[in-house]
Parts: C-alpha cells; sequence; structure tokens
C-alpha cells in the first residue's frame, strides 16, 4: 500500500555506513537526465513561451542555497535522506522509493503552461533540484541552479496502453547525482483527454509534500495559462534548513535513544508464515495486494468506537492489525511499524521534502483481553511511540544495534499498519481530474495492513506484501482475517480476542512461522539459510544414510551445491556437515507448510557408490578414461591422475555435450573425483527435470512486449549479470542459452531460447524476434565461431541498438601507459583481440543502415563476480598463475616499479554488476563507437595482498628486474564515456569482489 513509513531496518545501517564510509570516492559527473524511452515530443523552451530563465523568474532562487558554490552550497543530508541514499547506493530496491503522481485532465490542456509552472515549482522549491554526492566518504546534498526549463515530455497514447506506459515511466531509475528528482509526462489520448504523471525520487518528496505541490502547481499553472490571478504564494520553507536543524540537534537525542532502547529490549520480529511457493525470487522485493470490500458503515462504526475511547480510528485499525498479527503468528510480543513525522509548526507545514518517520509501536497481546481493553494497550503505546517521534528511526537502529534484527537477520519493523484516505490529485483550472494510480513493483515491508477509504461508498481491508517473502495464499487468507476483524469490532467492540470471529480453513492451512518442519535447527541448514544467496534449506536423513541438506537460490546466479558444501566443511564441525547439499528450484512441502521428503530427489552425497547401471556415473568414467588416459576408481584424484586446468575444461566440455548438463571445469576441479562428480551432474539433472517440469511462461507476443531485448550468453559471467540487471529495470529480455544450461535462468520478466554460437541460423531467428541484442557470448578459443556467429547477428539486425561485449585485448600492446577510448589497436594483438576488433567492425560498419539503431563495443578488462564462469577465470585465466601462488602460499615474483621504464604493472579490473549497467546504458544511448568499462586498476603486488589475506595464507613477494609474461601488463583504460553507470556501488569494490569470489572457491589441492 501506498504509505511513507521506510523499512530502515530492511539493512544493517551501522554496517552499510561503516562499508560506505570507508570506500572515499571523490567527484560525481553530473549527467542531464534522459527523457522517456519512447520517442517522445518535448515541450521546449519556446513552446512554454515566458519560460524563465535559470535563477530569473520571480520565483526563482528562493532558496538560500541557489547558486551557492560547491563549498558554500554543500549541506548534510537528513537521516531519512541518508536512508534514500543508502538504499539508492544498495542497489535492488527497484522502484520502491519512486512516488508516481498522475491525473487523467479532461478539458483544454496546455502543456507549455504547464512546464511553466513545472520549472517555477522546481525554482521555489530547492529540494527539486538538489543532487547527491559524496566527500570524503560522507555523503551531502548541494542545490543546482534552477533550469532553463523542466522538460514535459507527450507522448501519444490509447488509453488502453496508459498504464503500461505510466508503469515504465515512474520506474525509471533517478540519477540522484545529477540531480534528477522529478520527471514529467504527459499521455495525449485526444485533443481534450491527457493523463499527467509527475514522478519524484522520495529521497526528495513525501505524502503530505504531494498535498503543497498539487496546490502550488494548480496556482502557477493558472498564472501561466492566464487564467486567473491568484494570490501571491509566501515564500517556502527550504528542506536544507530542515536537514542543517535536525544535523545539528542530533547529540541532543540522548534521553529519547534511551527511552527508545528500553521500550524495544528484547523484542523479536514477527514470526510471519514461510514462504512455500515455488516462484522465482528477484532482487527488487515485489509487492502484490489483496483487498477485501467491508460494509459502508464499517468506518464510521469503528470510528465512533474510537472517540468513545478517546483513540483515532487509526489506533482502533492499527489495534485490529496487532490481533491479527497475533492470529496469523501465534507470536504475543508484537512490534509493527507505523508512519510518523518531522513536521511541526505551521514554518514546515509547506515545506516541500522527505520528512516521514518510522516509529515501531510494540503491544504485548496476551492474555485474551477484550478487543476493547487491547485498544488502550495500543492506545498508550501509540502515543508513547509519538512522543519521541522527532527521533530518526535509522537512530534508533543503531543504538539497538543486534537487537534491531532477529536471530535469523530479520528486520525488527516487518509489518506497518496505515489507513489511506483520499489520494492527492492535481486539479487544473478548466479540467476535470481524476486520480490515477500507478502501482510500484517494489514492497517496502513484508507486510502492510491498510484500511482503504479512498471509495466513500466502498472501503476495502486491503494487505500489500512481499511476495518474495510471503505465499500469496497467506496473503489472501490474511487479508481476509483482517476484514473480518473490522466488520466484528465495529458490530461489538467488547468481545474478547478468544471470542472475535476466527479466519477460514484456509488460514489454518497457512504454515505459521514457529512451527518449523523436522530438522529445521539443524547446524547445516541454519548455517544454509544464513547464506545472503539462500532463501530456504533443509536437512533430511534418508533411512539410515547420512544427513544431506537441500538448498534453495535466490536466482540463477549463486552457488552450487558443491560450493555450499565446502562453505559448511569450513564453518561446522564435521559430524554437522551433510554428506552432500542439492540446489533446487523449490522445496516440496505439504499443505500445512511442512517439508515433503517423499517429493525430495534422491540424496546426491558424494559418499554414496556410482553403481554401473547409473549411466552418468559410466559417462563420467568414460570420460576421465579418455581425457587422462587412465580408468579411474571412483574415489581417485584428478590431479593425481594428472589433471590440469585445460584438461578439466576439455572433461566439462565432453560431459557437457554427452549428457546434455551445465558443467565447467571449475566443477571438475572442485569436485576431483569420478564419485563426486556424477553427484554434483546427479544434482544438476534434478534441478533440470524440475525446471523443464514446471509450467512455462506464456508464448512472447510482440505486440505485448515491445522492446525485447536479447542477450546471448545468459548463464556466462557476464551475460547472467546483464540478464538480472535489465529484468531488474523491467525490460523485457529474450536469453539466449545452450539447452543444458537454459533452466538455469528463472528471472522474473526473462523469456527463454536455446540457442549456441555454432548454430547461425539459431542466432538468425533469435535477433529477429529482438528490438536490441546484448552480444555477451564467446568461446574465448574458437575465434572462427564468434566470427561467423557475429556475422549472423549482424546479417538478421534490422531494428533497434546493438551492444557488443568486447575486450581490451582489442588494443594490443599500445606504446604509452595510459590508454584513450577508440585508440589504435598496437601490436602485438593476441588471436583473441584480433577476433573481438574483426567482431567490433562489423558491428560498427551496420549501425545505422536498414532500418538498424547505434552500436557500442564495450572493452573490458578482467571481470570479477559472484559466479561460477568468473571464478573459474580467476582461478585459471589471465592472472591465474598469481591466484594459485596465493592459493598455495608460494613465493611470488612480481616485476619492480620502473623495469622496462614502466613506473606501475597490474592489472584493469571491471565488477560485473557495473559492467552489466554499461551495458544496460548502451542500449538507451549508445556510444556509436568504442568505450572502455572499468572499475579500477590494481598493482600486482596489492591483489597478490589482497589474494593472500583473504584466502588466509602467506606468502613472500619478491620483486625482480624482470616481467614474468603473464604478469607483462602496464595500461590504464581511460571511461570516461561509460563513467555514471561504472560508479561503484556498495559491495563493489575490490576487497568486497574478491573476497566474494574466494570465499565460495574449494582448494585444488
Amino acid at each position: 500500500m501506498p504509505t511513507d513509513a521506510d523499512s530502515a531496518a530492511h539493512e544493517d545501517r551501522q554496517q552499510l555506513q561503516r562499508e560506505l564510509l570507508r570506500r572515499a570516492r571523490a567527484g560525481t559527473a553530473r549527467r542531464t537526465a534522459a527523457g522517456p524511452a519512447a520517442a517522445p515530443e518535448s515541450a521546449t523552451a519556446a513552446e512554454a513561451g515566458s519560460v524563465p530563465e535559470a535563477g530569473s523568474g520571480p520565483e526563482a532562487g528562493t532558496g538560500p542555497e541557489a547558486g551557492s558554490g560547491p563549498e558554500a552550497g554543500r549541506v548534510p543530508l537528513s537521516r531519512a535522506q541518508r536512508r534514500m541514499w543508502l538504499m539508492e547506493r544498495l542497489g535492488g530496491a527497484g522502484d520502491s522509493y519512486h512516488v508516481p503522481f498522475a491525473t487523467r485532465l479532461r478539458g483544454p490542456f496546455d502543456v507549455a503552461a504547464l512546464a511553466t509552472a513545472l520549472t517555477s515549482l522546481v525554482a521555489r522549491h530547492s529540494i527539486l533540484r538538489t543532487r547527491y554526492a559524496e566527500h570524503e566518504g560522507e555523503p551531502y546534498q548541494e542545490v543546482l541552479p534552477t533550469p532553463r526549463t523542466v522538460p514535459v515530455h507527450v507522448v501519444d497514447s490509447d488509453p488502453a496502453q496508459a498504464p503500461a506506459l505510466l508503469r515504465r515511466e515512474s520506474a525509471r531509475p533517478f540519477d540522484l547525482a545529477a540531480g534528477d528528482a522529478v520527471r514529467a509526462l504527459v499521455l495525449r489520448h485526444g485533443p481534450q483527454d491527457h493523463t499527467l504523471l509527475l514522478t519524484f525520487h522520495h529521497i526528495a518528496m513525501d505524502g503530505a509534500s504531494l498535498e503543497t505541490v498539487a496546490a502550488e502547481l494548480a496556482a502557477l499553472y493558472a498564472s501561466a495559462t492566464g487564467a486567473a490571478t491568484p494570490p501571491a504564494l509566501a515564500e517556502a520553507p527550504q528542506y536544507a534548513d530542515h536537514a542543517r536543524r535536525e544535523h545539528d540537534g542530533l547529540p541532543g537525542f540522548e534521553t529519547d535513544l534511551k527511552r527508545w532502547s528500553d521500550l524495544l529490549a528484547d523484542a523479536a520480529p514477527p514470526r510471519l508464515p514461510r514462504r512455500a511457493a515455488d516462484a522465482p525470487q528477484t532482487a527488487v522485493r515485489p509487492a502484490a495486494v489483496h483487498t477485501v470490500p467491508l460494509a459502508p458503515a464499517v468506518p464510521d462504526a469503528l470510528r465512533a468506537f474510537g472517540a468513545q475511547r478517546h483513540a483515532t480510528l487509526f489506533a482502533v485499525t492499527l489495534t485490529a492489525a496487532f490481533v491479527a498479527l497475533h492470529r496469523l503468528t501465534g507470536d504475543e510480543d508484537l512490534v509493527i511499524g507505523v508512519a510518523g513525522t518531522h513536521r511541526s509548526g505551521t514554518a514546515m507545514r509547506a515545506l516541500v521534502g522527505l520528512c516521514v518517520n518510522t516509529l515501531p509501536v510494540r503491544v504485548d497481546v496476551s492474555g485474551s483481553p477484550t478487543f476493547a481493553a487491547l485498544l488502550r494497550r495500543v492506545n498508550e503505546a501509540l502515543l508513547e511511540a509519538q512522543r519521541h517521534r522527532h527521533v530518526p528511526f535509522d537512530l534508533v537502529l543503531e543504538r539497538l544495534g543486534a537487537g534491531a534484527r532477529g536471530a535469523d537477520g530479520t528486520a525488527l519493523v516487518r509489518v506497518t499498519s496505515d489507513v489511506l484516505g483520499e489520494p492527492t490529485v492535481l486539479r487544473l483550472p478548466g479540467t476535470s481530474a481524476e486520480y490515477v494510480d500507478v502501482p510500484s513493483d517494489g514492497a517496502k515491508f513484508t507486510l502492510s495492513y491498510g484500511l482503504a477509504l479512498d471509495d466513500a461508498e466502498q472501503p476495502r481491508a486491503l494487505v500489500q506484501y512481499d511476495a518474495n517473502t510471503l505465499d500469496d495464499t497467506v496473503a489472501e487468507a490474511a487479508v481476509r482475517d483482517y476484514a473480518a476483524l473490522l466488520q466484528a469490532v465495529a458490530a461489538d467492540p467488547e468481545l474478547a480476542l478468544g471470542e472475535l470471529p476466527l479466519p477460514g480453513p484456509e488460514h489454518d492451512a497457512a504454515p505459521r512461522g514457529g512451527s518449523a518442519p523436522e530438522d529445521g535447527g539443524h547446524p547445516a541448514a541454519q548455517a544454509l539459510r544464513a547464506h545472503p544467496e539462500v532463501v530456504d534449506a533443509e536437512v533430511v536423513r534418508p533411512g539410515q544414510g547420512p544427513a544431506v541438506a537441500y538448498a534453495v537460490l535466490r536466482d540463477s546466479v549463486g552457488p552450487s551445491g558443491q560450493e555450499l558444501l565446502g562453505l559448511l566443511r569450513r564453518s561446522l564441525a564435521p559430524e554437522a556437515v551433510p554428506a552432500a547439499v542439492t540446489v533446487l528450484d523449490a522445496l516440496p512441502r505439504t499443505a500445512a507448510g511442512r517439508l515433503d521428503p517423499a517429493r525430495l530427489p534422491g540424496p546426491s552425497a558424494p559418499s554414496a557408490p556410482s553403481t554401473p547401471a547409473d549411466p552418468r556415473a559410466a559417462a563420467v568414467t568414460e570420460a576421465f578414461t579418455a581425457v587422462l588416459g587412465l580408468l579411474p576408481m571412483p574415489d581417485d584424484d584428478f590431479f593425481a591422475l594428472g589433471g590440469h586446468s585445460l584438461k578439466a575444461v576439455q572433461l566439462a566440455e565432453r560431459l557437457r555435450t554427452d549428457l546434455g548438463l551445465p558443467l565447467t571445469g571449475l566443477d571438475v576441479l572442485q569436485a576431483r573425483t569420478p564419485r563426486a562428480l556424477t553427484a554434483l551432474l546427479g544434482e544438476r539433472a534434478a534441478r533440470q527435470s524440475a525446471a523443464k517440469a514446471a509450467s512455462r511462461p506464456a508464448p512472447r507476443s510482440r505486440d505485448v512486449r515491445p522492446g525485447t531485448v536479447l542477450v546471448t550468453g545468459a548463464t556466462g559471467g557476464v551475460g547472467a549479470f546483464v540478464v538480472r540487471e535489465l529484468a531488474a529495470q523491467g525490460r523485457p529480455v529474450l536469453a539466449l542459452a545452450r539447452p543444458e544450461s537454459a533452466h538455469l535462468i528463472a528471472v522474473e520478466g526473462v523469456d527463454v531460447i536455446e540457442g549456441d554460437l555454432s548454430d547461425p541460423d539459431g542466432l538468425r531467428d533469435a535477433v529477429a524476434q529482438a528490438d536490441a541484442v546484448v552480444h555477451a557470448a564467446c568461446t574465448f578459443t574458437r575465434h572462427d565461431v564468434d566470427l561467423a556467429a557475429t556475422r549472423a547477428m549482424v546479417d538478421a539486425w534490422r531494428r533497434g541498438p546493438f551492444v557488443f561485449v568486447s575486450s581490451v585485448d582489442a588494443y594490443g600492446h599500445p606504446g604509452t601507459d595510459r590508454v584513450a577510448e577508440e585508440s589504435a589497436p598496437h601490436e602485438p594483438v593476441s588471436p583473441y583481440g584480433k577476433a573481438k576488433l574483426d567482431c567490433e567492425a562489423m558491428v560498427l560498419r551496420a549501425a545505422g543502415t536498414g532500418g538498424r539503431g547505434g552500436a557500442s563495443a564495450v572493452r573490458s578488462p578482467i571481470v570479477w563476480g559472484a559466479h561460477d564462469r568468473l571464478r573459474e577465470q580467476l582461478r585459471w585465466g589471465a592472472i591465474g598463475t598469481l591466484y594459485r601462488a596465493a592459493r598455495e602460499g608460494r613465493p611470488i615474483e612480481l616485476p619492480r616499479p620502473g623495469t622496462g621504464g614502466h613506473a606501475w604493472y597490474g592489472a584493469a579490473w571491471v565488477h560485473a554488476a557495473a559492467l552489466a549497467r554499461a551495458v544496460a546504458e548502451c542500449l538507451d544511448r549508445p556510444v556509436h563507437g568504442v568505450a572502455n568499462a572499468c572499475s579500477g586498476h590494481v598493482s600486482w603486488r596489492d591483489l597478490a595482498q589482497d589474494l593472500t589475506e583473504l584466502l588466509g595464507t602467506e606468502a613472500d613477494f619478491r620483486e625482480t628486474g624482470t616481467v614474468p609474461r603473464d604478469l607483462d601488463h602496464r595500461w590504464h583504460y581511460d571511461s570516461r564515456r561509460l563513467a555514471r553507470p561504472l560508479r561503484p556501488r556498495p559491495g563493489e569494490d575490490r576487497r568486497t569482489v574478491l573476497a566474494e569470489m574466494t570465499a565460495a572457491m574449494a582448494p585444488t589441492g
């Protein structure tokens, strides 16, 4: 539901702030805000008539910060803004913190006058032209001059298309570093029929601010059209002043913080039912809503009952939410969050900005009180929370420390309650106005109860929930129960809790959070659930055999069962480690939510004997024999038989072809024995069978899904991150993957097409279905295949942009140590680099011809990220020798600075997520040439130091006057063209990504 309370407890703020402060980054380039993806018509300055110049209009520069210099204009963020800034830097919030404001306008409508009014509004309220940056690791805000005009984009649209266009526009990401905080889109349905959408970022807007914006924009519009001479608007209060006052007052919160600590001591998050559905997890918390209509008299009856007990309607509905949550979880000591505000006094009434605060309300519902008695408890707790509402919630969380979360890491405030009144509507002179709902894809909280009063004739009970966490059936039962409670209390508020109507059988069937399945307390199950990429896990003991574990991953880019088993071996006592970890798409459960062992696939324990009847065991034995020249026993070690990295790749390729199952050389190196490799292939076969048995999405229709992006290599180290980034942006994706790996892609909004670079006809068919192409697949060694694949794709390319993921190897060995983008290649150029150059040339020559769009060749250096293929490259790729020496603690010889006349030797690198953002940027804004994509450069000594520390080894670093062939790299690559999407986000620093990669890499012996 639309509520301003923010889930600040969603992240561990102390840890995040320490990490962000550690990563001081200087300077952030400002970019011009981009228009909508649909080729819109814009209201230009000429159309808008006398649009105020920057700082020239009567309203411009009213904020004290307008036009100030960079130093003078730096203002600390308010605590509420800081929460938004942190969430934006973390990523994964999607559009949860976007504030869409849409109105259907019928009658004469002047787009140019709206542009004039909107520009004047931005001039009045400096928060709407404020950028956010860092200085020495600390975020700050800085007011920018008033723009010449705020663009209003106009798109002709049939009313039936409006919901999708509005949804797409509201979900477009903001660039807070550029002062991008408000956007305007007009859908023109007819000469006197329009839908206007203003989209704000929550860092600059809350619900109360919308009222001010609507009133002032209507007055400024009337003035711009000459329809009326409105009274002069009073000088607007500026948000920067509020942020300064709050910042200066932080030391005075000590007494209130102690009170909050006492109120929330030993509080625990509600134990909500665990999600049992097998829908794929997404990075963004997807929001879903269920509603139940109420009798029209219910709100008045509840309001009258509250008045008798000196309580508001809000307090009554909050009490009902406590009862509903008690019945859903069985818990008696409960915490529900409500929306508070930092606004106080008439001076702040017209303040535009983020002034909301989350107030945790803690109530004990034990003793079966009557509803009226429980209302007293809730009212007292609510009043106590409101006495301390001026204390920012994130300060409370910092004071609570680990107490701000449950033992399993669950956020303390995961349930909220609200009363939703009539929504704000923009009423422009001469038009009739109708509110238009633009739903958000993101849920701020796990579960939110609400009483909706937007339609006086038809009030509704509703719940909004995070579909990643709660089953749809649980949410549906929850809203029915909440509605039944409101109806019953309206009829007789003196009923005891035990006498209130019980939920229906569907609710009874919902699993309670306190009833964990058998073996739910097993140390391995707890350790797996604590893994950030695991959403569910169980341990079972089949018959008299050893315990085995089953885990469900958050998405396809995650650890394998072997990697998870390795983590358990390193973190648990030997007796607590299961024989195997099998990764499933979902755990089979009964209607009551308990694990159903009968529906689990057979255990894939490495200790289980491989019988000759097992075709996979026979295939593994044959592959070992063919590649290594020796007939292995089930437990013979790959390395002892003479195996090495190249043979591991050959063995994996052979098994992948013979069995049609995904397998990499890294898998071979980690499994090492035929028995373990057979078990791993059994696990992959089980996942593949389950995925193929699941229902496939409806066939893709170009009428329904315009803008589809084809991504090749969708399960590879780069492609998987690109798919995830595009899906998170709400773009429809067509992912090309090998048949044996296609089932690994389980991302919402992604269709899968099976294919391979060696199938030109299949590539042409795939390109013909797409409106844009990202070519991220590569064989690395079969350059003729790479060239033929690119040629086939270019031949079929007829529309939209084309992004080719290339490599800095295309530069060869430049004569200068700093390499500008699009510098000419310098010999020697490796065969791999030459193949990339040839592919780039094909793509760039074809761009702009035959209806084709723009093209971009994105040259990346070494790519790092949490993905098996990238881990394999770290171990056996360009810097594999350095990695293995660090792993084994062997002496490491490094070139001494100055050797060969070069002051520095090291490597350029890019985080896979940053590379994915850069690729996505090129779809909207092609570079029409070559752009580099680097996150940073690291010297060999610093990299070796990082690796030895992360691997827990000690190595002797020896500087020499010679340069080993695999360390002969001394170039820095400029990456200015894609600097904005490449800006590192939290968790994308070199040390963190290397830690993520090495933690999941088993030793090679």
